[in-house]
């Protein structure tokens, strides 16, 4: 990793830590849309164990195992986790959901074609370079079984904050000390190199225009 990407990476985890210190709900406790749609798809293909990257405090992770998802939550921050683990226990539903400390720069901790599907809700388009999101990608790939599904959202070039936030390089824009990347068509594309991709949907929810991203582990060919 590029120094200019170490120290950015270093300064959003601390970012995000004093927000989710400050604010034991910073984004609610009703789940997310796309929380919603992939209970209903993931149920539909007969997955059970679902691997949550960039969990934060854990509205969409306690959502899936409410729906009966064994859940697997990660997030690069310590108090976002507590509270994720607080809440699980409050609810009856830390036999169904575990939290862990990790960050997505570094290989993810499942071996290889272990997991039946990875859901990351505006993980994606944090503060990564490109070539940090086809790695991440790649190991998403890694850990998934063969036919397993991926499914991410992240904010769209068409989103009304476009353009309008501070350019820092890269692609990425920051606006009130977080960073960020938008997405259109062709990165969306890049990412889905040697998958099956399901849909590249778009959606709104307020304030944001985004992407729903579905993609599948290919079957190796016999």
């Amino acid at each position: 990793m590029k120094t200019g990407y170490v120290e950015l990476a270093r300064a959003q985890q601390e970012r995000w830590q004093t927000a989710y210190e400050q604010n034991p709900s910073l984004h609610g406790p009703e789940p997310s849309t796309a929380a919603r749609w992939t209970a209903e798809l993931f149920g539909a293909a007969g997955i059970d164990d679902v691997l949550e990257l960039g969990a934060g405090q854990g509205r969409d992770a306690l959502y899936l195992a409410r729906q009966g998802f064994s859940v697997h939550a990660t997030d690069f921050s310590e108090a976002a986790l507590h509270q994720l683990r607080l809440d699980a226990q409050r609810d009856g539903l830390d036999d169904r959901v575990t939290a862990a400390l990790h960050d997505v720069r570094d290989p993810l901790p499942p071996a290889d074609a272990t997991v039946g599907a990875v859901y990351a809700n505006v993980l994606l388009n944090m503060a990564f370079s490109r070539a940090e999101l086809r790695s991440l990608v790649n190991e998403i790939r890694r850990v998934l079984r063969p036919g397993g599904l991926f499914v991410y959202t992240v904010w769209s070039t068409e989103d009304r904050g476009y353009g309008k936030c501070s350019a820092i390089g890269d692609g990425l824009y920051a606006k009130d000390g977080f960073a960020g990347r938008f997405f259109d068509l062709d990165l969306v594309h890049e990412l889905a190199d040697r998958w099956e991709l399901r849909g590249a949907d778009a959606y709104t929810e307020d304030p944001h225009t985004m992407w729903r991203v579905t993609q599948a582990k290919p079957h190796p060919v016999s």
